[in-house]
């Protein structure tokens, strides 16, 4: 009997240690107690429950006993590593947007440092136009006489003060005037001395009342007349005294008469840009050439704008206006706004003076003008070259000691060149103005090193 009960003990433990592996140890000092060999017990459960046994005592021990130690362990080194990732990230802001870089870096990589200032913001319309010569400095030498061109003293593209004798003509029409003149003064001076002469002997009971005034009559007349022939020998453009000289000259040299020749002067300094006719054309006669040479000064020339009514009421006259042509420009103002409209194109006539000492701008030349139509003055003006796009957000870089530091900014108004800052900098601070695109590419590369 007693043999049968240990039987069924010994099934019963065997089944409930392999169902229960947590409570076999129990079981089998229960069983051990009642008298079974320990042998019986560990072939009974098998290898596989006592390592299913052990496995639960081992983590058990580790989480009860020496493993709670070593969990403390762990969680203090992972608190050490996350104070240390929280010093890292702490240095790591202390250094987010900031450039380091050194004063011969700087230089190396030509980027360019300037005050921030005030200064004007000025809007503009670009207008095609046309350059022409400056009216009031253009002029014809005209002819003034019938006659015929003996000498051609200018060739084209020569340079001229203004008085320069350009050309001589051969004219019939001069040799009468200058001939009136000369003997109108001759009679003059004959008359003068009768007429001093009759007043002497009036005085001295010599010579009647009669004769005298007869011979002051006759001087008057005389010098009526050589009054109507210096007029006539100015209206000719011909100088009295200059002929009363020739005459002289003449005198000396009667193979060379001058009383014929008629010299064509410039009126203005400038540069030949026209001839005419040439030697031996007969001018001055009804379907004969009108002038012989076009004297221009292109020192100044003008620019013609045919400006739009949409734009026309923001085009004012001395307004400063930027020609450019070619990669050259150069700054001249409005000299003229016409009230009228193109009937055909329905814009107005827009003359801008523009200086030319060079001579680079030549009449005839197509160029584009920027004419400002506004100005404002901001405190704080930057170039759109000393901005930078950082995260969306616009930015310069502030020189420091160390490099540079980006600093946002809010901008306002703008023209071609530059914005107004109206928060973010001070005048006086010293900003990146050229190749800043370096330092946004350097503040990038930080930022992904610190990021890794």
């Amino acid at each position: 009997m007693r043999i049968l009960l240990t039987a069924a003990l010994v099934a019963a433990g065997v089944l409930v240690g392999a169902a229960v592996p947590a409570v076999s140890g129990f079981v089998r000092g229960l069983l051990t107690s009642a008298g079974l060999p320990p042998a019986v017990l560990t072939f009974a459960a098998g290898p596989g429950t006592d390592a299913s046994a052990k496995a639960p005592s081992n983590d058990g021990g580790h989480a009860d006993g020496d493993g709670h130690d070593h969990d403390k362990a762990a969680g203090s080194k992972a608190g050490e590593g996350h104070a240390h990732g929280e010093h890292e990230h702490s240095e790591a802001e202390g250094e987010e947007g900031h450039v380091k870089m050194t004063a011969e870096q700087v230089e190396g990589q030509d980027i360019k440092v300037a005050k921030a200032e005030g200064g004007l913001l000025s809007r503009h319309i670009l207008v095609p136009g046309t350059i022409t010569p400056d009216t009031d400095r253009i002029a014809r030498v005209p002819v003034r006489v019938v006659g015929t061109v003996s000498e051609m003293r200018k060739r084209l593209g020569d340079d001229v003060k203004k008085g320069d004798v350009v050309a001589v003509l051969d004219s019939r029409e001069v040799a009468d005037a200058k001939s009136d003149y000369l003997t109108a003064m001759v009679q003059s001076d004959l008359q003068k001395i009768n007429f001093e002469r009759q007043q002497k002997l009036l005085a001295s009971a010599a010579a009647s009342q009669a004769a005298f005034d007869n011979a002051k009559a006759t001087f008057q007349e005389n010098q009526l007349r050589v009054d109507l022939a210096r007029q006539k020998l100015s209206a000719l453009g011909l100088n009295a005294a200059e002929v009363a000289a020739a005459q002289k000259r003449d005198e000396a040299t009667p193979n060379a008469s001058t009383l014929r020749q008629y010299e064509l002067r410039a009126p203005i300094s400038g540069r030949i840009v026209e001839r005419k006719v040439d030697v031996g054309t007969a001018v001055g006669k009804e379907g004969d050439p009108a002038d012989v040479y076009t004297v221009a000064d292109l020192s100044t020339v003008w620019i013609e704008l045919a400006v739009p009514t949409s734009d026309l009421d923001e085009v004012r006259e001395g307004a400063r206006v930027t020609v450019n042509r070619g990669g050259r420009s150069e700054q001249g103002k409005v000299v003229f706004v016409s009230p009228l409209l193109n009937a055909e194109t329905r814009s107005a006539r827009v003359v801008v003076s523009l200086p030319n000492k060079d001579m680079a701008w030549r009449p005839g030349t197509y160029v584009t003008a920027e004419v400002e139509t506004a100005t404002d003055r901001v405190p704080v003006r930057v170039a759109k070259s000393s901005l930078q796009t950082v995260e969306g957000k616009r930015v310069v870089f502030v020189r420091t000691d160390e490099g540079f530091e980006k600093r946002e900014v809010e901008l306002g108004r703008s023209d071609d060149d530059a914005y107004e800052v109206v928060s973010g900098l001070k005048p006086g601070e010293d900003i990146a103005v050229a190749n800043t695109f370096l330092l946004k590419a350097e503040l990038g590369k930080s930022e992904a090193d610190h990021d890794h």
